[in-house]
């Protein structure tokens, strides 16, 4: 679970697209808890202590209350975009017999698609949960992206080559199965 921090939610960065993606992000972590499935929380804050925007221990850089009271068996706060870079996912991974990686959080075309390149290049099976995993639209100097924009080129550009994309409903069934 990357991500699910108050930032996204009344801070800088509001996440707007898909409909439901909150209410998605708890039913699968509930159903993770159900079914047994290790469950990693990951929480960002930048290097820089002087940051507008995920600044350690600010207000914004919280988890969700949600997340906060749901069930995990580990939480990992990072500093980079990717899940595994500088911190102790890797090994986690590994304590728990992972072979596969299932992604859901924030934001689809950043972190989550940072994260699941990282796994796959680790040699994981990568699950991209596309109703689990939200955005926001981006204007910059490169032009603008809608939310609906980013999200449907990033889970395309998963579905390529790196991860199976598939909803929560399909991930929900083959948990339940195993």
């Amino acid at each position: 679970m990357i991500d699910v921090q108050r930032e996204y939610f009344d801070g800088a960065l509001p996440i707007s697209y898909p409909a439901g993606h909150l209410d998605t992000i708890l039913s699968v972590m509930d159903d993770a808890a159900k079914a047994g499935v290790p469950t990693a929380v990951i929480r960002h804050h930048q290097a820089d202590p002087d940051s507008p925007i995920f600044r350690l221990n600010s207000e914004t850089w919280q988890l969700l209350p949600e997340i906060e009271q749901r069930p995990r068996d580990i939480l990992i706060d990072k500093t980079l975009p990717g899940s595994f870079t500088g911190t102790n996912l890797t090994e986690w991974l590994k304590q728990v017999g992972a072979d596969t990686v299932s992604i859901a959080g924030y934001m689809t075309h950043m972190c989550c698609d940072t994260t699941a390149r990282q796994a796959f290049h680790q040699g994981y099976k990568v699950e991209f949960l596309s109703d689990a995993t939200g955005t926001l639209t981006v204007e910059n100097s490169a032009g603008i992206a809608t939310a609906e924009q980013l999200q449907q080129s990033t889970l395309v550009a998963q579905q390529m080559f790196i991860s199976e994309v598939i909803s929560s409903d399909k991930w929900r069934a083959r948990i339940h199965h195993s």
